[in-house]
């Protein structure tokens, strides 16, 4: 078993680093958040021109037919700068989902996404708050010639950038998921703790949807779903695994640097076991993540259990490394002149994203219970 990165992933990382750089870091972040989407438009075109968007997609669609760990290095590059992106939705979500349920009409679309011309949101929370099945209430009502959509989502991330939103609705054979394209939808801006998600509602006004627009079958779309959360919970792990990395690395350099009493506060007992547990929990959350991301193209039995582990994990060391890291920096820590706040806040909202840690880990026991 072996699921540690290759020579050739650790250099294609090199310049996935080395691209997030150039066009300004965090400083990506903070323009979308004051609403300049000119870096955020660049870094997304550089991701295709690098490679990216092609390498799960099969070469049938112009992609590279690749695995989901080779996407774990623009995973990580991307979070470690907390790049706002849909790179995570559209290819480790509906990438894996058309591939094997969609039909050959529907397949178009991947390459489409490998040239970076399509990009796709998830739209599932509704005003209830459920990430679950139960959460799930707008109506797909059937008509003569086909159905009808009537309602709304809430906090879609980036809905504003899609072009394509996969919507899982409530049909009366049960939850199925359907394919809607942006201009089927109005996109309204929503407030957000993390402002560089640009949340989004979004509202379906009678729209007519046909037959063609249904992923698999009617009232299976709960079980595609949940297929596709595993290589999206496998991928916002590696994402997160970034994001802790840097925090990590900006409270380690702040206490070098940052003096008390005559002497850097990281000569404190104190603070060096802070980092040191920061380090500890870096390591174990990338070991998790690999393995969550590389498990995904096998046929391991314990490939659910994996993913949510590592995500539920990731998870809350990261919201906890964020906190200690502002912790570190002390007042300093609080401002906008840093980034430590961007890092909790973007913490913060993962915490929730597709359900609390305790969900995830609820998939865990369920699994462990099976076996």
């Amino acid at each position: 078993m072996d699921f540690a990165l290759t020579k050739d992933q650790e250099m294609f990382r090199t310049q996935i680093k080395k691209a997030v750089g150039d066009i300004g870091f965090t400083q990506i972040a903070r323009d979308l958040i004051n609403g300049n989407t000119e870096t955020f438009d660049k870094m997304t075109a550089t991701l295709t021109e690098l490679g990216s968007t092609m390498i799960p997609i099969p070469e049938a669609y112009d992609g590279l037919d690749l695995s989901q760990l080779d996407m774990v290095p623009t995973f990580e590059e991307l979070g470690k700068a907390i790049v706002p992106n849909l790179y995570l939705e559209t290819m480790a979500f509906a990438v894996p989902i058309l591939k094997r349920y969609g039909t050959d009409a529907q397949k178009q679309v991947l390459n489409d996404i490998a040239l970076g011309e399509k990009q796709v949101s998830l739209a599932v929370l509704e005003e209830g708050g459920d990430f679950s099945t139960e959460g799930i209430e707008l109506a797909l009502t059937e008509e003569k010639e086909g159905y009808v959509l009537h309602g709304e989502k809430i906090a879609v991330p980036y809905g504003e950038f899609a072009d394509i939103f996969l919507v899982p609705v409530r049909h009366e054979e049960g939850v199925s998921l359907v394919y809607m394209n942006k201009e089927d939808a109005a996109v309204h801006q929503q407030q957000a703790i993390d402002k560089t998600k640009q949340l989004t509602r979004i509202t379906f006004d009678h729209v007519r949807v046909s037959t063609d627009q249904v992923i698999g079958e009617l009232g299976n779309g709960w079980e595609i779903i949940e297929e596709g959360l595993l290589y999206l919970n496998a991928a916002l792990s590696s994402y997160l695994v970034g994001a802790m990395e840097h925090v990590v690395e900006m409270a380690t350099e702040y206490a070098k640097i940052r003096e008390q009493f005559g002497q850097a506060i990281g000569r404190f007992q104190s603070i060096k076991h802070r980092i040191v547990d920061m380090k500890v929990n870096l390591e174990i959350a990338r070991s998790l993540s690999h393995y969550a991301n590389w498990i995904l193209d096998t046929e391991e039995p314990d490939k659910v259990a994996a993913v949510y582990s590592a995500r539920s994990f990731v998870s809350e060391k990261l919201l906890q490394a964020a906190g200690d890291n502002i912790q570190i920096h002390g007042g300093i820590g609080f401002t906008e002149e840093l980034d430590c706040h961007l890092y909790l806040k973007q913490a913060q909202y993962y915490s929730q994203y597709l359900g609390h840690s305790s969900v995830h880990l609820d998939h865990v026991a369920d699994v462990l219970e099976v076996m």
